[in-house]
């Protein structure tokens, strides 16, 4: 029987729901490292490039999950491997409250990466295959902006929890993801998209083939999501410590610019996605890379923290509002029968190629200080994400579900 319009449109808000919490849950998991770098490495008695490490771990193991939760996702529908994946995930991230030492925290941080991995593609082709084609972009930076929301919120953490129970209080609270399940469970349903063609995913062999024969295609997705998260890990993992170390600003102070720069994240999200429904996908987002550039000076250069404010606001709404076309972008790049698994593997890859560049940048700024470390890598990945962006493929608002065949 099919669905009456109210309740289409009730799964498209749910579907839409369950991938952005999911995505924002995920992030605050991972983003609440990245403020207690230092405690963590007085505890541990090492240094803060040392522990940086810990986020080079997880970005690394996020193929693994990306690989395996994809293929799921693609053999029994969207919505089982979402729920598992989310209940590994703050499984690990309570755990890693617990760690004894580093070892022990270091295993649990590549146990995480694997479940933060598995999240990003099932929960946004679940919810782009349920949402309308002409609000794609819009609601891709809303979903996508889930990232900066979860990031916030982990600075809100740090500003509030962190004073007064320490930095592992801050990993206990990534038990909250789980309650997700429940509505999964309870409101969201399978895309439409899945169900029309899952009679022909039960032919591992046909499904590899056509892995193979889009292999031109993916391995354009894989650099491309190198190029952005180049971009985003590059201009967020460290600059929490960038304030502490070299601005020498207080958790408070740290909190409050955090949340200021998320803010003009969620923004720019949502004001690029929209844009990219009229202009395009490719144009939008090389347009507010390239704007990023003449940003960096206020954002790390500023002379008073009125003007770090403003600089960290502005630069993110740029770097986010780029990202913000990416689900769209990257699902709509994706042929119908691989769309669980194409888009997060190859997302995932590009985040294993950039992994390094948090601790690179630790270990650079030893010498030359985190201003200009991060100003320089900034530019430089900046660039190189607005050439990959323009001379890439664009498949704006093509029809999911439409056949078998893939975009050529």
């Amino acid at each position: 029987m099919n669905a009456t319009p109210a309740e289409a449109r009730a799964n498209q808000r749910n579907a839409l729901l369950a991938g952005f919490f999911g995505w924002t849950l995920d992030a605050f998991d991972f983003f609440v490292l990245t403020f207690v770098l230092a405690p963590i490495a007085k505890e541990f008695h090492l240094d803060v490039a040392h522990i940086a490490l810990a986020i080079t771990a997880s970005l690394a193991t996020r193929p693994i999950g990306a690989f395996l939760f994809g293929l799921l996702a693609d053999r029994y529908g969207r919505r089982l491997p979402l729920m598992l994946d989310i209940l590994f995930y703050s499984a690990v991230e309570v755990a890693s409250g617990f760690a004894p030492n580093f070892t022990v925290f270091l295993i649990l941080r590549l146990l995480y990466g694997i479940g933060m991995g598995g999240e990003w593609g099932v929960g946004a082709s679940l919810a782009l295959e349920s949402v309308p084609a002409r609000w794609r972009g819009l609601l891709s930076g809303l979903l996508q902006e889930g990232y900066a929301l979860g990031y916030l919120l982990a600075a809100v953490a740090y500003w509030t929890v962190f004073p007064h129970w320490g930095w592992r209080a801050l990993f206990f609270l990534g038990g909250a993801p789980a309650l997700l399940t429940l509505f999964i469970r309870a409101k969201v349903k399978e895309s439409d998209a899945w169900l029309a063609s899952r009679g022909e995913r039960h032919d591992w062999w046909k499904y590899a083939s056509e892995v193979w024969a889009n292999r031109g295609r993916f391995f354009y997705l894989v650099i491309l999501m190198a190029a952005v998260n180049f971009i985003s890990h590059g201009t967020q993992d460290l600059y929490p410590t960038f304030l502490q170390q070299q601005r020498g600003y207080s958790p408070k102070l740290t909190s409050i610019i955090t949340v200021v720069s998320m803010v003009g994240a969620i923004c720019g999200g949502l004001a690029v996605g929209l844009l990219s429904d009229r202009w395009g996908r490719r144009r939008s987002m090389a347009g507010a890379l390239l704007g990023g550039i003449a940003l960096i000076p206020l954002w790390v250069f500023a002379p008073s923290f009125a003007w770090i404010l403003i600089g960290a606001f502005t630069l993110q709404f740029m770097v986010q509002g780029a990202w913000g076309v990416i689900p769209a972008h990257i699902n709509e790049l994706s042929p119908d029968r691989l769309r669980g698994f194409f888009p997060g593997f190859a997302y995932q890859l590009g985040v294993l190629i950039a992994a390094a560049l948090p601790s690179i940048q630790a270990d650079v700024a030893k010498s030359i200080g985190y201003a200009q470390t991060m100003a320089i890598s900034a530019t430089t990945v900046l660039i190189f994400g607005a050439i990959v962006i323009l001379l890439g493929p664009e498949a704006h608002r093509i029809k999911f579900g439409r056949s078998a065949d893939s975009p050529s």
